[in-house]
């Protein structure tokens, strides 16, 4: 009789991450028609990036899908699984069958796939990546997502001392702590202390971060705005100006109440100065002749405040 013990949640992680890897090479992919494929109820990407989106469009009426879709049967149609980018694009390039590898799945299986093979994406935004590892977290122990930050938040707690030993060790905190071992993306620590943060931020940073127009750090930074219209105002100026994070922090320290009105000037007008002195970098304003004695003067004139100023 054999003694092997049952799989653990992070082999069965590995396993289950592996599906779209063996399949394509053990299995010959077969070709359905693009109507007989359907989307779940639930699916872990909701921001496609739409260059290269149109990239991948052109790239499949040059040569096809190189890759095939992941799908589960489903009564007389099919399950989308893993390939949804796939997907789009071979649709928008009016392709009207697909390759596939089908795969016999339940539920929780297809949304794992799924889940796994997306956080392995390269180009996922941190939103829907910090998403989708909460959606493993909540199969992998059948809680509510808002039941499992509570979990992680405690168990943050715990390991900083500012709470007694009551979480750490269970037979939960290990599920989790395979899981992050399964996906081998980022430490638990680091996932509640930087990312699930995100999820609370204001809509109009949340979505900037989600199509990818900023980066996380500075999202964080803008969402402690509270003021709305100050918020937009600074989100706009960051995204349009690319703004650095220093630049980002001068200003949020310039609005703070309490700051006069000069501050706040004075911030936003180094800004102003920043920009305008990117743009004629930029530019060959000193390739008119015209527009260079300009540039001359100006310069003078500011070589002489500074000479007011050190006076």
């Amino acid at each position: 009789m054999s003694s092997a013990k049952p799989p653990t949640e992070r082999s069965r992680l590995k396993n289950i991450a592996l599906f779209t890897e063996e399949d394509e090479v053990s299995s010959n992919p077969q070709t359905v028609s693009i109507t007989k494929i359907k989307f779940p109820n639930q699916q872990p990407r909701r921001y496609f990036d739409p260059q290269k989106l149109a990239g991948l469009v052109e790239s499949i009426k040059q040569h096809g899908i190189l890759e095939p879709l992941l799908v589960r049967p489903v009564g007389s149609a099919y399950e989308l699984v893993a390939g949804e980018r796939r997907y789009r694009a071979a649709k928008e390039a009016e392709l009207t069958e697909v390759p596939v590898v089908i795969r016999e799945m339940n539920d929780t299986e297809a949304l794992q796939v799924a889940l796994i093979e997306n956080l392995h994406r390269e180009d996922l935004n941190p939103v829907e990546e910090t998403e989708g590892i909460l959606q493993l977290l909540a199969l992998a122990l059948k809680k509510p997502e808002a039941e499992v930050v509570s979990l992680l938040h405690r168990m943050l707690d715990e390991t900083k001392g500012k709470v007694p030993h009551n979480v750490m060790g269970n037979s939960e905190t290990q599920a989790l702590q395979q899981v992050f071992d399964g996906i081998a993306l980022m430490a638990w620590t680091s996932f509640v202390s930087n990312r699930l943060p995100l999820l609370n931020l204001p809509e109009d940073v949340l979505t900037a971060l989600r199509e990818g127009r900023i980066a996380y750090t500075k999202a964080q930074a803008i969402s402690r705005v509270k003021n709305s219209s100050q918020r937009e105002d600074l989100l706009k100026q960051a995204i349009d100006q690319d703004l650095s994070l220093t630049q980002i922090k001068e200003t949020i320290n310039a609005i703070k109440p309490g700051n006069d009105d000069r501050a706040e000037s004075s911030i936003s007008f180094k800004q102003q100065f920043d920009k305008t002195y990117r743009e004629v970098r930029k530019s060959k304003v000193w390739d008119d002749p015209k527009k260079k004695k300009k540039l001359e003067k100006l310069l003078a004139e500011l070589s002489s405040l500074l000479a007011d100023r050190d006076g």
